[in-house]
């Protein structure tokens, strides 16, 4: 027994001095803020808040009821709900324990004022998100929540754990490493019952790197004031270098709902309009017409067709057994007028004598069927049909009605309003494939030339100064699809697009650059059962003139 005695308190002594030393150490985290988001000219759009909780120390019973008593008359709120709170967060005798968050600053200066009398009050500053703009650039901001299964199991070896919040979405979500806070840690020493001792260390928390996007708050807000109502989405570019000018859809969401926990939150889940999908990069929509410049480059380049080639619109042509119809009856078409009348039958020809695979080839090399790496989750990559694609997925066979479906950009060919904008891009930049982003700096560190460069497309001058020409003479002339726009301040470039769907109303596409000559922007407007290319044309018209009489082309 002896022998026990000594080797426990003496051998093995020191081993159980470090364990009770290390039993007796306990850590308070305390909360910092999240990153700031700025626009492209530094004005805030993503900020914080300082809100308040309140915690109650584990203290005698007697003490207990009168503190809780003392808390809920400054809280106007129940006594018995305050007790319940307490029961159920209560996880040891050392630990405060939350009884209320998210209070007002009067509410709090009275809680610090009752602390002198009323022991055990923990008054805790807790920053919140707050989106300053509401639904402003809800999809390009995304929103913050608290951390689910399936994100946990993907981080947790980034040092994320449970109840952690995160973003969601957007930017929130992309660049969460950059913009979550480190928490700090307050350091306390406790006896062997548990009971404070006192304070050994303070860690201040750092808070999340400030992010500035590209994103121009003026433009972003006429855009969607000029979208609201509608469904669909629209994006403005700068085509020599990508930088996302303006990302706006409709419906929309606000951020803010998920940070107050609010009711609404679950109908934003189960709206069939679907306000949390980003149409820009996340819907998939057939291009119609707006493909066609796609279709004439490549007939271009592969010499199947000249500036001189026409054909003769009738109004419709047989393919095979099938009569594919124009939307009007053009008579003699060359290229140039084609474009900007947008005549079917044309394109018909066109792409008969191309051949389906060209067309898939083309397609490809403007970007379509992947994702554009765009910094911003969850982009579709789209689909560009080819006839091993039918031949392996639809088992059938690819027919010349096929190809004459999708020389035209119906069918089966699936693609992006963003996509639909790099695509212009491409004739507004002299022939470079860009890469579109949208975040700019991380705490003042220019990011952009991390992202990928442009690519070179190796189109003829002559192929893009002639489509160039078609899409000016689709404003210029007063036959010209989107000759609405003709009375702009500025001259525009572009095409239009009208879809027919199974259901509704057919789509309404419009892709353009500004000003003709000296190309500043690119813009793509969709809206989904919008219509017809006219309906794109004249939201186009609304957002352009807004940005003129601003100053901002």
């Amino acid at each position: 027994m002896a022998l026990a005695v000594f080797n426990l308190s003496v051998v093995q002594g020191r081993k159980f001095r470090e364990l009770s030393n290390k039993n007796s150490i306990r850590l308070l985290l305390q909360p910092g803020a999240r990153g700031k988001i700025f626009d492209r000219n530094g004005k805030v759009i993503a900020d914080n808040y300082l809100t308040y909780d309140v915690l109650i120390m584990p203290q005698r019973e007697a003490q207990l009821g009168q503190t809780l008593s003392n808390v809920a008359r400054i809280l106007d709120c129940d006594v018995g709900e305050l007790r319940k709170k307490f029961k159920a967060g209560y996880l040891a005798s050392f630990l405060p324990v939350r009884v209320a968050n998210n209070i007002e600053v009067k509410k709090a200066i009275a809680l610090e004022e009752l602390k002198l009398n009323t022991p055990g009050i923990v008054v805790q500053p807790h920053p919140l998100r707050k989106y300053l703009y509401g639904s402003f650039a809800s999809h390009v901001l995304g929103y913050i929540n608290e951390i689910d299964h399936w994100r946990l199991s993907k981080l947790s070896d980034y040092g994320y754990k449970a109840r952690d919040i995160v973003g969601f979405g957007g930017v929130e979500e992309k660049f969460d490493y950059f913009l979550r806070e480190k928490e700090g840690a307050l350091s306390v020493e406790v006896d062997h019952r548990g009971k404070f001792v006192r304070v050994l260390g303070f860690r201040p928390p750092v808070n999340g790197n400030n992010l500035q996007l590209t994103i121009d708050f003026k433009i972003q807000k006429i855009t969607e004031e000029a979208l609201s109502g509608r469904k669909g989405s629209v994006v403005i570019l700068k085509p020599d270098t990508g930088e996302v000018i303006a990302m706006a859809n409709s419906p929309d969401f606000n951020p803010a709902a998920f940070v107050n926990k609010s009711k609404s939150i679950g109908r934003l889940f189960t709206d069939p309009d679907a306000p949390l999908i980003n149409r820009a990069i996340s819907g998939l929509y057939p291009p119609g017409s707006v493909f066609k410049l796609v279709v004439a480059s490549a007939a271009l380049e592969t010499k199947k067709i000249n500036s001189s080639t026409s054909f003769y619109c009738p109004g419709s042509m047989m393919v095979g057994r099938r009569k594919f119809k124009c939307w009007d009856t053009h008579l003699q078409q060359d290229l140039l007028n084609a474009i900007a009348h947008s005549c079917d039958v044309f394109f018909y020809h066109s792409g008969l004598l191309l051949g389906s695979q060209s067309i898939h080839d083309y397609a490809l090399k403007f970007g379509f069927d992947k994702p554009s790496s765009i910094d911003l989750p969850y982009e579709a990559g789209g689909l560009v049909p080819s006839p091993l694609w039918k031949r392996m997925s639809r088992f059938q066979t690819w027919y010349d009605g096929d190809t004459a479906n999708f020389s035209i950009g119906q069918g089966d060919l699936m693609v992006t309003p963003l996509q639909v904008a790099r695509m212009t891009a491409v004739f507004a930049n002299n022939g470079m494939l860009i890469n579109p982003y949208v975040v700019q700096n991380i705490e003042n560190y220019n990011i952009s030339s991390f992202h990928k460069k442009a690519q070179k497309m190796h189109l003829k001058s002559s192929t893009l100064n002639y489509v160039r020409q078609g899409m000016r003479k689709a404003v210029s002339d007063p036959k010209g699809t989107a000759s609405v726009l003709a009375d702009l301040p500025v001259a525009v470039a572009g095409k239009t697009g009208t879809v027919q769907v199974p259901r509704g109303q057919p789509h309404a596409w419009f892709c353009g650059y500004l000003p003709y000559k000296n190309p500043k922007y690119v813009i793509c407007v969709f809206l989904e059962n919008g219509g017809s290319g006219y309906a794109a044309c004249v939201l186009t018209k609304q957002i352009l003139f807004a940005m003129s009489q601003e100053g901002l082309i």
